[in-house]
């Protein structure tokens, strides 16, 4: 298996908004997405969430030890009918960069790995959902 198709296997998590403003994005791709956002969104009363595809849900966002980090927005992308074409969940806290790190190191101590610069474009690329025009021009 080469490591570009290995790499598919993984999930990953970047934050994906700028820092500082009312409302920031993280994006997890991959196919553990849903499970790891559902645990970032499994609070104190471990009451599971069911996500409905592409309808944004109003959530808390917890900590590994149950504390809750914020409040904010979640939606749940399928794959193929996604960005990367994989299973996508938008994770939207409000933006200020303790609560954007906080919930991005939740992600990671759930499975996900840090996302290099670029992978989700490459991703998309790799499963034809865009091409390599349209991921340049994502890179400029």
């Amino acid at each position: 298996m080469n490591d570009q198709a290995e790499n598919i296997t993984e999930t990953i998590v970047a934050i994906a908004s700028g820092v500082g403003g009312g409302v920031g994005v993280l994006r997890l791709s991959g196919p553990r997405s849903l499970i790891i956002g559902k645990k970032i969104c499994l609070g104190s009363n471990l009451q599971p969430l069911s996500f409905s595809p592409r309808k944004v849900k109003l959530v808390n966002f917890y900590s590994p030890e149950k504390t809750k980090i914020d409040s904010g927005l979640i939606l749940y992308f399928p794959g193929p009918k996604s960005f990367t074409g994989e299973d996508v969940v938008e994770i939207q806290p409000h933006g200020s960069r303790f609560i954007l790190q906080e919930v991005l190191n939740v992600a990671v101590h759930y499975g996900a790995r840090l996302a290099r610069p670029g992978e989700f474009s490459e991703r998309a690329f790799i499963n034809d959902k865009i091409d390599l025009i349209q991921a340049e021009a994502v890179a400029d």
